[in-house]
């Protein structure tokens, strides 16, 4: 039995166009934080290691590069807007001066900051908590006419080491159900829908095997009619699951699931390694070819 064929859209951004679904687009996340949960923050190092590093991955085949200054892993500390914007907008003025056709997504759940950063450049607001943590995001996102990734989140960072478990039945209902109530938010706000592209957020708010529940209905995030990215990199269920906690392991740990991801529809993956997700999706999008030939 094959897999089922991935459709295609047009991701409408500012003012560029993604064609979705042909192959996997591949985001590289620049983390400007100090406390980046995978170790891979660079607020504190030169702006131009900052642009150097993400030149790196616009030159290894990145097709987006997400920003973002707020660590939101379990337990971090909220940072002011105004923090976070003297964080990313130096970086996001370099990297366009550097590479004008680069398209840059910014990390954020800020209305603020995700107005400022589309004035600086950015084509699209990555927004964790789907429109949720900020009343004012929706309005932003339809004035700036950018493009959006929608996510799913169960609380907020400080809840998530003492949230209560979800039955495995439980999970896919309710992340669907609050996918479509975001969605509403996001029509009635004026977002369009080929604006929008959805990320069932694993680890926000899911504990440990209930992020491999989602995994395995990440195909029925598609009954939606959105596209859809999956966000998977060095996320820590993963590095349990194998027993252990280094690099290598999380690595390889992410490469398989970047690959279970892709195969069950996944048009975007958000990666820290660039050149094992490159290999990794072209081995899937091999597969998905031959699977609908």
């Amino acid at each position: 039995m094959g897999f089922l064929p991935r459709p295609c859209f047009d991701w409408q951004l500012r003012a560029r166009v993604l064609r979705l679904g042909e192959r996997t687009l591949l985001m590289a996340i620049v983390n400007l934080t100090p406390d980046s949960f995978s170790g891979d923050g660079l607020a504190d190092v030169a702006l131009d290691q900052v642009v150097g590093a993400a030149l790196e991955h616009l030159d290894g085949g990145a097709d987006i590069l997400d920003l973002g200054a707020e660590s939101t892993r379990p337990g971090a500390e909220p940072l002011s807007a105004d923090a976070e914007q003297a964080r990313l907008l130096p970086a996001i003025e370099a990297v366009l001066r550097e590479r004008p056709a680069a398209i840059i997504s910014v990390d954020t759940y800020h209305a603020v900051t995700a107005r400022t950063a589309v004035r600086a450049g950015a084509q699209i607001v990555n927004d964790v908590s789907g429109l949720l943590w900020d009343e004012g995001m929706a309005a932003a996102v339809a004035d700036t006419r950018a493009g959006l990734v929608l996510m799913h989140t169960r609380g907020r960072p400080a809840d998530w080491r003492t949230q209560p478990p979800l039955a495995s039945a439980e999970l896919l209902p309710l992340v669907l159900g609050q996918l479509r109530e975001r969605l509403a938010v996001a029509e009635a706000a004026g977002i369009a829908a080929d604006r929008i592209v959805l990320d069932p957020g694993f680890g926000f708010g899911k504990r440990g095997p209930e992020n491999f529940t989602l995994l395995a209905g990440f195909s029925r995030i598609a009954e939606l009619g959105r596209p859809t990215l999956a966000g998977l990199s060095r996320k820590g269920f993963l590095g349990d699951a194998v027993a252990a906690g280094d690099g290598q392991s999380r690595l390889n740990a992410t490469t398989a699931a970047n690959v279970a991801a892709i195969l069950a529809g996944a048009h975007i993956i958000r990666v820290h390694d660039l050149q094992p997700a490159r290999e990794a999706a072209a081995v899937a999008d091999a597969i998905l070819r031959t699977s609908e030939s």
